[in-house]
């Protein structure tokens, strides 16, 4: 089990890394790219990712996907947005590796179980993963969206996947920072 994320299979995620609490002036900058369109946001909260995140050695970073309905709603896709700032950050390249097949719904009233089940099967690779892969999303909750992205990517060839979120929830979670 990764530490903070408790939804993540053993093996699947490296490590999860989240810049900040999902509350306050994070929570509403998260909002505001995921909501509103601030896209600018992603830059300054990717500043934050990485600083949290330690020595990065990582061959890309690609990002959990949005289903299609959503991103023609939205007009963008947030996650992407934070994965393309990262990857400018850290000089390396941005790449979709994955496809949401299936729309999910919206997982914030969802508790940890019925998570899990909405995100079996949630993505599949669209090509070959490197071997060493950073793994960008908005918000940490539980653990299963990215857990799910990371077996997807384990399952086309990744052996180190390093999720990196802006915030993370922390409703339920131990008190530890």
């Amino acid at each position: 089990m990764v530490p903070g994320c408790r939804d993540c299979p053993p093996g699947d995620v490296t490590v999860a890394r989240s810049a900040f609490a999902h509350e306050g002036p994070a929570r509403q900058a998260v909002h505001r790219l995921k909501y509103a369109g601030w896209r600018d946001v992603a830059t300054a909260l990717a500043g934050a990712m990485v600083s949290v995140a330690g020595p990065l050695d990582a061959d890309v970073v690609t990002w959990i996907p949005l289903a299609r309905r959503r991103l023609a709603h939205r007009g963008y896709d947030q996650a992407r947005a934070l994965a393309v700032a990262v990857g400018i950050t850290i000089d390396r390249p941005v790449i979709r590796l994955l496809r949401r097949p299936v729309a999910t719904g919206p997982q914030a009233r969802r508790g940890g179980a019925d998570r899990r089940v909405a995100m079996r099967d949630a993505f599949v690779p669209v090509r070959a993963a490197p071997p060493r892969v950073i793994l960008v999303d908005d918000v940490l909750t539980t653990g299963a969206t990215v857990a799910a992205g990371a077996g997807a990517l384990r399952r086309a060839g990744a052996r180190e996947v390093v999720v990196l979120t802006a915030t993370r929830s922390l409703r339920g979670a131990s008190s530890r920072p």
